[in-house]
């Protein structure tokens, strides 16, 4: 009888563990369906931020001509004003 309640015992702790390591394995499943799932978000916001960089890049070499068009604009300006003499002030002897 003992060998039998021994052989009992061995297969019962046989049948757990096999259950807790299939219970790990769906854990660890489901955790790596998970993580597949956070890199292919991140994967999808990394192409995103990299548009809206090459959106922004665009804009300011635009804003950077546009800046430099209206500092030539200005340029042009200030070198048609004739430049107004400035009056001496002479002591007269009386």
């Amino acid at each position: 009888m003992t060998r039998k309640s021994t052989l009992a015992s061995f297969v019962v702790a046989v049948v757990v563990s096999l259950s807790l390591s299939a219970c790990k394995a769906t854990k660890t499943l489901q955790e790596n369906e998970q993580l597949k799932a956070q890199v292919a978000d991140l994967q999808k916001q990394n192409g995103e931020m990299g548009n809206n960089l090459e959106t922004v890049t665009a804009a300011r070499d635009a804003l950077m001509k546009e800046n430099e068009s209206l500092k030539a604009e200005i340029q042009a300006r200030k070198s048609k004003k004739p430049k107004k003499k400035v009056s001496s002030r002479k002591h007269r002897r009386s």
